[in-house]
């Protein structure tokens, strides 16, 4: 197993820097989240957003004086933070939103989400601040953080460069551009570019080669795949259990969408999503990313943050819906992932993780005709 780093093996130099520095997005937040109660919008969810804002405000300034311990006050911020996202996502679900300008750019964005998004990154110093991180130590995780999303995102750019060179050689090889063509290219692209920009990071880090855990599955892997499919599909049962009684919308996925308008691409995406999407995401997303972050976080931080990119490199996948119903469904993929990292995270073999998304990713579409 790799070594992991421990939270507060850093000298806290300033005790009051990391609450100090969490009290800019709690405010942000704050003020957000006020633009629609300013503007009459009644909702309850929206004014309880707005008082745990507050709650977060206050939590990290104690913080900041000394009026609360580490433990207590870095509690209090993460978890009224955690509420502002849950409460804003829910509003913003359901429709009611406000628009805030953008100073300086003339744009326009939907103050929840912008409510939304610094409530997260209030979370984040809140646990460092609660993990007694010091300033120095929360620099550091924040540039790993920064260097692999990117890593994550230019992945993405990697695939959509391989899609163009694909589909120019299936021109020029004189294939039909039919249906089933254009999917063979789309998953082939998924192979060379998170295969190829997860080896690039390997090598220009000098791991090797060798840094990549496969390992021929004995009866505990085998054990811990069947263990992981029922943790994936449980926590998609509850997670959309929860949102059905809650009355949560989400956004169906592009292959989704493809599949119910041409069973026939079953024939593809299915064997894809076992010997391609699976092992190349986990490949790029666990064994590379998931484990790099073992550098600098605690492991089972890696897996949260992990999970944080994962979902986020999704977005387009759910573009064709609205914010709301986008943000939920990236909340379901944040929850499977964390499945995916904590199996990844007990077994340290790449094909764990790789099968278990593979197999949820083929019966999703199969249950499609059920």
């Amino acid at each position: 197993m790799s070594e992991t780093a421990r939270p507060g093996d850093e000298d806290p130099a300033d005790d009051s820097f990391v609450p100090s520095l969490g009290v800019v997005p709690a405010t942000v937040a704050m003020a957000a989240v006020l633009v629609p109660v300013r503007d009459g919008v009644g909702d309850p969810f929206v004014g309880s957003a707005a008082a745990f804002a507050v709650v977060a405000v206050v939590a990290f300034l104690a913080r900041r004086h000394g009026a609360l311990g580490p433990v207590p006050g870095g509690l209090a911020a993460a978890g009224s933070s955690l509420l502002v996202v849950l409460l804003s996502g829910y509003a913003l679900n359901q429709g009611t939103s406000a628009s805030t300008a953008v100073p300086g750019f003339g744009w326009t964005i939907p103050s929840l989400f912008l409510a939304f998004a610094a409530a997260g990154v209030s979370i984040g110093i809140a646990a460092a601040d609660y993990a007694g991180v010091s300033g120095r130590g929360l620099l550091r995780r924040t540039q790993r953080f920064s260097t692999m999303a990117g890593l994550g995102f230019v992945g993405l750019l990697s695939m959509a460069f391989a899609a163009v060179f694909l589909s120019d050689l299936v021109t020029v090889l004189g294939s039909g551009d039919s249906e089933l063509d254009r999917q063979l290219v789309q998953y082939l692209s998924t192979a060379v570019g998170l295969g190829s920009i997860a080896v690039a990071y390997l090598l220009w880090r000098d791991y090797g080669l060798s840094y990549i855990d496969l390992e021929v599955p004995d009866v505990r892997s085998v054990l811990w795949i069947g263990g992981g499919l029922a943790l994936i599909f449980g926590a998609l049962i509850g997670i959309f259990a929860l949102m059905t009684v809650i009355g949560v919308d989400t956004a169906e996925h592009g292959t989704t969408q493809q599949v119910e308008q041409n069973p026939d691409l079953l024939i593809v995406i299915v064997p894809a999503m076992l010997l391609i999407v699976g092992p190349f995401e986990e490949l790029l997303y666990r064994n590379v990313i998931q484990k790099s972050l073992y550098e600098t976080f605690s492991r089972y931080g890696a897996v949260v943050v992990t999970s944080v990119i994962f979902a986020s490199v999704h977005v387009a996948a759910y573009a064709t819906a609205g914010a709301g119903e986008v943000l939920a469904s990236l909340g379901v993929l944040f929850g499977l992932s964390l499945v995916l990292g904590f199996v990844y995270e007990r077994t340290d073999n790449l094909v764990v993780p790789a099968v278990v998304h593979g197999c949820y990713n083929a019966i999703q579409m199969l249950l499609l005709f059920v």
